[in-house]
């Protein structure tokens, strides 16, 4: 079988459930040896280190909150020091608070902006004196970065607007170096931040050409396209991978 990211060394913030999870085994299935981070669940995540040693591949967990400048460097230290190096960083990690603005405090708002936004940041920076010339960097936005059809979702969209624009302007200056910058701009995904069966699941599901939720392994397939060598030509796209949430 190919292995198109064989000897490729990867950090996925947020990585031990939900989409992070599955971008891990993805990216571990197809070659890469990847390091991920986990807030708190660390019994999650060592049963995914289990889970990709079970299959051949390599994973190794890193407690690290991703609000927490200090502790993400941390993390980006400590991936190319067991790793041997770092050629794909996929910006996972992040939290939903909704409701009605006059309902949001600022310290949800200061927390919000910590990890969704300056996590990123933060990550980014510290990645880029280690990524070499094919290195790849992947952002998981979200749809409602372009559109916001239930209320209660202004900050959450505020924010990943702002990673959509960071994407294209990191993707014009990292381009003579040859790092590739993009964004999945994700739809609704069946995870426990957006479960199928929640109380606006329905209208959610009305919304979407296909008239399902998607798949954290759906969103998995399209990272590791990204970061493989086919993908080469691809920097500064906000790529919707939505189900139709926005035709």
């Amino acid at each position: 079988m190919a292995v198109p990211l064989a000897d490729r060394r990867a950090l996925v913030t947020g990585g031990s459930r939900g989409i992070g999870r599955a971008v891990v085994r993805r990216l571990a299935g197809d070659g890469a040896a990847v390091a991920f981070t986990y807030s708190a669940s660390a019994a999650a995540a060592e049963k995914l280190v289990a889970e990709v040693a079970e299959t051949g591949g390599t994973a190794i967990a890193l407690q690290a909150d991703s609000g927490d400048p200090e502790q993400v460097t941390r993390s980006i230290d400590e991936t190319v020091t067991q790793l041997g190096g770092l050629d794909i960083l996929v910006n996972n990690a992040g939290i939903l608070p909704a409701g009605p603005i006059e309902s949001l405090t600022m310290d949800q708002f200061d927390r919000l902006v910590a990890i969704n936004i300056r996590g990123v940041f933060a990550a980014i920076q510290a990645a880029l004196p280690h990524l070499g010339t094919t290195g790849r960097i992947i952002n998981i936005g979200s749809i409602n970065a372009d559109r916001v059809p239930l209320a209660g979702m202004s900050i959450y969209a505020m924010s990943k607007a702002a990673v959509a624009g960071l994407t294209r302007a990191l993707a014009r200056e990292l381009g003579p170096r040859g790092i590739t910058v993009n964004n999945l701009q994700v739809g609704p995904t069946a995870t426990d931040m957006t479960p199928e069966d929640s109380e606006i699941a329905g209208t959610l599901r009305e919304l979407m050409a296909l008239g399902r939720f998607g798949q954290p392994q759906e969103i998995a397939s399209a990272v590791s396209y990204l970061a493989g060598p086919e993908a080469a030509f691809i920097t500064g796209a906000n790529w919707n991978v939505d189900g139709g949430f926005t035709v």
